[in-house]
């Protein structure tokens, strides 16, 4: 056998991961990588192959590619969050937080046809060279170098439409949003208005909760009990609307657009995601540098 097991083995989180950001999903990586694995045993090759983990890659990725081009035939939507099995959602976020991955990128990437997003994906974040990557697009390598070029233009263009009048004070946003993640609720509600209102489309709720609630201690005081929702959030654009996604595993779930006025938060609006929601990166905060994406995918502005 040209490749062994253990050459395999070793080279398995590798192409775990490449396949995670190609796929969007840890449990079609996982189906992937054994695909091409078994690609490999039943190859009838028996030349020696002098960069195993090289050629792994390039199979796994070609098996991604086959995937990605069938969604796009069949017309799948990237899946939401309250659309996937509890234990699948679980899995992708362990992968984002383990291997911190910018879960805003993981939106992203679904904007991407399937040869943009594996051009951008093999080069950009796992630095494989554009001929093997053209060899897995089955193309040039000038028309791996567009592809990846495109990608970028597409995940990097924050949406203009964005800037507009009444746009909320983003470093109060920031604020409110840091203490929720933390629960600090007095901090909370020196942040919100005395008035302040949350209102929330009701399948985002438990049954029986109130979709609206009025005054900055109520409000303080429920938003606790959604601390983990909250540390799933990235700054988005959507819909031409500057928010901030809930994106558990890097699937959407639901938006929280907050307006400000006079350093204070006023309304904090939470609507469900919709398939056909469009996503763009977030125009840079006035506190931080641009967003970008970055080698190993991490977004500056990702939270």
């Amino acid at each position: 056998m040209p490749i062994t097991v253990e050459e395999f083995e070793t080279a398995r989180p590798h192409l775990l991961s490449a396949a995670h950001r190609m796929l969007g999903s840890a449990h079609d990586a996982q189906d992937a990588v054994q695909t091409a694995w078994l690609r490999v045993m039943t190859a009838r090759s028996s030349a020696t192959i002098e960069n195993p983990s090289a050629w792994l890659t390039t199979v796994t990725a070609r098996v991604c590619l086959d995937e990605l081009r069938a969604r796009r035939r069949r017309n799948d939507a990237p899946l939401l969050a309250d659309a996937i099995p509890a234990a699948e959602l679980a899995a992708d976020e362990a992968v984002l937080r383990t291997e911190d991955v910018s879960r805003a990128l993981m939106v992203l990437l679904n904007q991407l046809t399937p040869s943009q997003r594996v051009a951008y994906v093999l080069h950009d974040l796992f630095s494989v060279p554009f001929d093997q990557v053209a060899h897995v697009l089955g193309g040039t390598a000038s028309g791996a170098k567009k592809h990846a070029s495109r990608a970028r233009q597409r995940l990097d263009n924050p949406q203009r439409a964005s800037e507009q009048n009444g746009r909320p004070d983003q470093q109060i946003v920031e604020a409110f949003l840091a203490a929720a993640r933390t629960g600090d609720t007095r901090r909370m509600i020196q942040l919100l208005a005395p008035d302040s209102v949350r209102d929330a489309d009701a399948a985002l709720l438990p049954r029986g909760a109130r979709t609206a609630v009025i005054g900055a201690v109520d409000i303080a005081n429920e938003t606790v009990h959604f601390r983990d929702r909250i540390q799933s959030a990235c700054r988005l654009t959507v819909n031409n609307k500057p928010v901030y996604l809930i994106a558990p595993g890097g699937h959407p779930l639901a938006t929280i657009e907050v307006s400000t006025a006079n350093r204070k938060v006023t309304r904090i609006t939470l609507r469900r995601a919709q398939a056909d929601d469009h996503f763009a990166a977030a125009l840079p905060s006035p506190t931080s540098a641009p967003p970008r994406v970055v080698g190993a995918g991490r977004e500056v502005v990702d939270a």
